[in-house]
Parts: structure tokens; C-alpha cells; sequence
């Protein structure tokens, strides 16, 4: 069938990156046994009837084999980009693979739409996660009703004011915690099944094919609940570059797979002796005395699935960042060791004002469930899609084989975005007004960035003519001046102005090219390439991946052989194009004015490729869109 990329640059089976993985990867799908059985009793409304709640069993347990263990775990994990994963990193695979321009543009909106709806629903989840885990305070005494809320959004509150610090400094503890957790709902699921073992026949997928046979439209509203179970998964594939695909595999199968399933039996089996847990069956398989540890090491855990959502979106901004498909922002690096522990101040306030905001505005994790989940499954949509274009080109699978294994899953994650558009009216709009406003400031941005190129660019003169023509009868002055291009072979709009206005040349001219590639990391000896002209003039291309911070200085020292340069003594010189409406085609003028919001407000070239402040000037320059 075809061999994907075996490098990982997180390989290894050490036992830091399986307890490390059950903390960072596994920290949301983890947690959903609080509130996801629950919903799909309430979705069934039909009491705890056996009949019910071992078809409502069956649903749960082979959603959870089909859409993670056989989807994500055996197949689109071997879909890795230099060991990386996410839907940024299978887009550029898929895009490699797939260079026809009108299909790569089909992908580039297909990728859009899968980003933007990874962001509604990273709002979501630290949302109903704590809120879950705090609302098991109401099972112990109706004393802590009317703080429910006041206690979730301190809890949220502080998870936001400490992500300046990086998951790294406190990241020790998340395997260690979620090894308990796991073990937790393993052993009080087993003892609950013990008491109870018919529910065992939910592990017979024929249960579950008949209630959606048999159920009509209840069919659909159920699947939307039970596909809670697997909101995490897409988790699975975008942190594998932190710990490779081998410790991710073997703790699903060993550890966290047994206990989900031990624990969804558990909650079965108790509702079924009973009656009263219908309220709260994970709650409720605990004694009195335990529920406030538990619900103390659930705030944890959920806290912990928080922070992977959380550090996922900032690693996604960082991404679309460097390839142009969201204005720049400031990432900060949190981390001198691990490159993917980045920080961005604008998403994570973004994201705590929004999530405060659902917490306040739905009150409790049963009405955020009917928001929850057609986010994640159009990602899942997505990914599928690209996934199909990656298995086509990439590992040679024929046709036939290809629509029976992806078109399989095609269909399965179809049928849960049906289920879960269900949701729109009850709150689901939300995630997809994210995702929708999302998309469009991705697409605007991507699209004018495009358009400001192609303009500066007509206006310039073809660097081999500049070279021939213009440089021998320009005054030289002393030292050496950088200046940013970009890949189309025209002379830099900045270094134009400079020359019209200044009428110099300085004695050293550096053409610096950065170009993002499609994968996550660009090796040293790649880095940069040295194309030398004549007039002393120089065209520098560095090339960097699309997980990589583009620190420019360093890049152009670390080869001093090939290419030594004076940063004492070196100008760098950025250009800044400020648009403006023109009758030219190009942008919508609603679109012209986000553009032009965007770019004001986008962090400066020279700070995000690490100019020394002292060396750096920007020039300022009017673009027609």
C-alpha cells in the first residue's frame, strides 16, 4: 500500500515520550467520559433501559475504534510531514504531491476552512472541559450551584494569565496526572462493570448499527452526542512531531483505549443499577467521601486537555504565519530547547475572552455539548480529503483502494458532521461563526499578500538588468546593505525607494530571499543558498520550515565560509506597503479595508525576521490593490 515518511524528528520509545503523550495528547479525549455518555442518554431520552443503554454502549465504544484507533492511529499517522502532523503540515504534503494550480488552490481553501474550524473549537473545549469537571461539585451538596461558573472562569482565568510562561515549565506534571487519571477511570469502570457484565454486549458493533438503523432522526441527534467521545483525536495527529508516532500508538492501545472503554462500560453498568446516576453517571460511580478529589483531580485533567488545545492554536498561528496565510503576529519562543513551544499574546487573549464568554453565556456543559463537535468534525472532513491526495500521490495507492479505505472514512466523518449540524440552532452556530470569520481574514490576507507582491513587483525592473544597467552608475558608499526580496527576480520595492530617494548604492548589496517550505523544518547545511552577481551584489535565499521561527541574523552567520557578513556594519532594509483603493481588480473594497486593518496592525517585518533594531530600516511605500 505504500510507505509514508518514516523520519520523526520526536522518534524513540523513551519512556518520557509515553508518559509525556498521555499528558499532552491525550489530555481532551481523556477527559470526554465526564459528559459524553450523559449526553447521549439525554439525546436518547429513554431512561436507563438496557436495550438503551447497550446500543448507546456500542455506538460510543466503536466510534472510538473506528474513528481513532483505525482513522487516525493506523492510517492518517503515517501521513507525517518530516515527522510533523496537523492539518497545516498534511496540507503542504498534500500540495507537494498535487501541483496543479487549480487543484493546490482547492486544497489551499479545503486547508483554510480545516484551520479555521480548529479554532472554534479550541474555544470550546477549555470551555466545557473545566466546566464539566468543576460541575461534579453539584453532585456532592447543592452548596456549590451558584458557583459553579464564578469557580470555572477563576480556573480558566488563571490557565490564560500563565501561557506567557510556557507549558514547558509546568508540562512535568501533565503525564504523571493523566497517568493517575487513566488509571482512575480503568479501575472504577472495571468495578462498576463487575457489578453489572451484561453491558458487556455493547462491544458487538451490531447494537449500534441497529439503534441507527431503527431510530430515524434520534439516530442522528445520538450520533452527535456520542461523537464527543472523539473530540481529541485530531490531537493524535497534530502532536506527533512532539513525540513521535511510536509512543502515541503504544499509549492509545495499552492504556488509554482500555480505559475509555472500561469507563464508558462502568457508567453503563451503574446507570443500570442505579437510576438516580442518569443525572451524572460518571459522577456518580463514586462514594460520597471521593467526589472531591476527584472532582479536584478531573479540574486537572481537563485543565491539562485545555493547555493541548491551547498550545495547539498558537502552534497553528505560528504556521500560518509563515506561509502567509494570517498576518504576522508576535511568537514568542517558550522553550530554548523544544522549537514548537511558542507563545502568541493576540490568540491567547483572543481565545480567553472567548472562552469566558461561552462559559458565561451557556451556563453549563450540557447546553455547550449542543455547540460542541461540528467543529471538529468538518476538521475531520478535511483531513480525510487531504488525506485521499496524499494516499493517491504520495503512497501510490491505486483508485479502488483508495475509496474503499479513505471514501470509508469519508463517509463515517460525514455522517457525524450531518449528526452535529443538528447543533446549529442550538448553539453550534458558534464554533462556525468562529471558523467563518476566521477564514475570512485568513483568506483575505493570504490572497492581498498575494496581490501586494504582484504589484511591487510589476513596478521594479528584473534584477539582471538592475545589475547590468542601473548599479554601475550609482554612487557606492560604505558598508553593506541587505535588502528583503521576494522569489520573482525583481528588484526589492525598498531598495527602488531607497535609490530614488538617497541616489547610493552602498559598496556590498545583499538580494535576501526567505522562503517558507512546505515542511516543518529546513536542515543547516539547507538553509541558505548564495547566488553571487556582479557589482558586488549578492542574491542570499534562506530557506525555513513552516514550524520554524525565521531568525534572519542567525541564518546568515551560520555559514561564515560561504557567506561572513558584519552585522556592526550591515543596513537592512524591509519595505512596508501600505494599501490603498485603486479601479484596478484585485480585492472587494469591504476586503481592501480588513486588508489594510490587518497590515496596520501586523507585526513589522523587521521584528518578526529578528532584525537588530539599531540596523533595520523600513520603508514606507503606497500599494495599489
Amino acid at each position: 500500500m505504500g510507505e509514508a515518511s518514516t523520519t520523526s524528528p520526536a522518534g524513540g520509545f523513551t519512556p518520557a515520550k509515553i508518559i509525556g503523550s498521555l499528558g499532552i495528547v491525550f489530555g481532551d479525549i481523556g477527559t470526554s467520559p465526564i459528559y459524553t455518555f450523559r449526553e447521549c442518554l439525554n439525546a436518547a431520552g429513554k431512561g436507563a433501559d438496557p436495550a438503551t443503554v447497550t446500543d448507546l454502549l456500542s455506538l460510543i465504544l466503536w466510534t472510538l475504534l473506528i474513528v481513532v484507533t483505525l482513522k487516525y492511529v493506523v492510517f492518517v499517522m503515517r501521513a507525517d510531514n518530516e515527522g510533523e502532523g496537523g492539518i497545516v503540515a498534511l496540507l503542504g504534503l498534500a500540495r507537494e504531491e498535487e501541483p496543479s494550480s487549480r487543484l493546490s488552490h482547492l486544497l489551499l481553501i479545503a486547508g483554510l476552512v480545516g484551520a479555521a474550524l480548529f479554532f472554534g473549537d479550541g474555544m470550546i473545549t477549555p470551555a466545557i472541559s473545566v466546566l464539566s469537571a468543576v460541575e461534579g461539585l453539584d453532585t456532592a451538596t447543592a452548596f456549590f450551584h451558584p458557583y459553579i461558573v464564578p469557580i470555572t472562569v477563576a480556573v480558566l482565568v488563571a490557565l490564560f494569565l500563565v501561557q506567557s510562561r510556557g507549558s514547558a515549565k509546568i508540562g512535568f506534571l501533565f503525564g504523571p496526572v493523566m497517568v493517575v487519571w487513566f488509571a482512575l477511570l480503568a479501575v472504577t469502570g472495571a468495578v462498576r462493570l463487575f457489578a453489572h457484565p451484561a453491558v458487556l454486549a455493547g462491544l458487538d458493533p451490531r447494537h449500534a448499527m441497529a439503534f441507527l438503523a431503527t431510530h430515524g432522526t434520534v439516530s442522528l441527534v445520538v450520533l452527535g452526542s456520542a461523537f464527543l467521545s472523539v473530540t481529541g483525536a485530531e490531537a493524535l495527529y497534530a502532536d506527533m512531531g512532539h513525540f513521535g508516532r511510536g509512543p502515541i500508538r503504544l499509549s492509545w492501545s495499552s492504556l488509554v483505549l482500555p480505559a475509555l472503554a472500561l469507563n464508558y462500560l462502568g457508567q453503563g453498568a451503574n446507570v443500570l443499577v442505579d437510576p438516580d446516576a442518569l443525572h451524572n453517571p460518571f459522577y456518580r460511580m463514586f462514594p460520597g467521601w471521593a467526589i472531591y478529589p476527584v472532582v479536584g483531580l478531573a479540574a486537572l485533567a481537563t485543565v491539562i486537555a485545555s493547555q493541548a488545545v491551547i498550545s495547539g492554536a498558537f502552534s497553528l498561528a505560528q504556521q500560518a504565519i509563515q506561509v502567509s496565510l494570517m498576518p504576522r503576529l508576535d511568537v514568542r519562543q517558550t522553550s530554548d530547547e523544544a522549537a514548537g513551544q511558542v507563545y502568541v499574546p493576540q490568540v491567547n487573549w483572543i481565545l480567553m475572552v472567548a472562552v469566558i464568554g461561552l462559559v458565561l453565556g451557556f451556563g453549563s456543559s450540557e447546553r455547550l455539548a449542543s455547540a460542541y463537535g461540528i467543529a471538529v468534525s468538518g476538521t475531520m472532513v478535511i483531513t480525510t480529503l487531504l488525506l485521499a491526495v496524499v494516499a493517491r500521490k504520495r503512497w501510490r495507492w491505486g483508485l479502488p483502494l483508495t475509496v474503499a479505505v479513505i471514501g470509508a472514512f469519508g463517509v463515517v466523518d460525514v455522517a457525524f458532521f450531518v449528526a452535529n449540524a443538528l447543533k446549529v440552532a442550538d448553539g453550534g452556530w458558534f464554533p462556525l461563526l468562529v471558523g467563518a470569520l476566521v477564514f475570512i481574514v485568513m483568506s483575505t490576507w493570504h490572497r492581498g499578500r498575494t496581490l501586494v507582491v504582484e504589484r511591487m513587483d510589476e513596478e521594479n525592473s528584473a534584477i539582471e538588468a538592475f545589475v547590468r544597467d542601473g548599479a554601475p552608475s550609482l554612487h557606492r558608499v560604505k558598508g553593506t546593505g541587505v535588502f528583503l526580496a521576494s522569489p520573482r527576480g525583481t528588484i526589492p520595492a525598498s531598495l527602488a525607494e531607497n535609490i530614488r530617494h538617497n541616489k547610493v548604492l552602498h559598496e556590498r548589496v545583499v538580494l535576501l530571499t526567505v522562503i517558507t517550505e512546505p515542511t516543518p523544518y529546513v536542515p543547516a547545511e539547507r538553509r541558505m543558498v548564495v547566488q553571487p552577481m556582479d557589482q558586488n551584489i549578492s542574491r542570499v535565499f534562506l530557506h525555513f520550515g513552516f514550524a520554524e521561527r525565521p531568525d534572519v541574523p542567525r541564518a546568515l552567520a551560520l555559514d561564515g565560509d560561504r557567506f561572513s557578513i558584519d552585522l556592526d556594519e550591515t543596513s537592512f532594509f524591509v519595505g512596508r506597503a501600505l494599501s490603498v483603493p485603486g479601479k484596478r481588480r484585485g480585492l472587494a473594497p469591504w476586503r481592501e479595508r480588513l486588508f489594510a486593518f490587518l497590515s496596520h496592525n501586523a507585526v513589522g517585518a523587521a521584528d518578526y525576521f529578528g532584525l537588530p533594531p539599531a540596523r533595520a530600516v523600513e520603508i514606507g511605500m503606497q500599494v495599489d490593490l
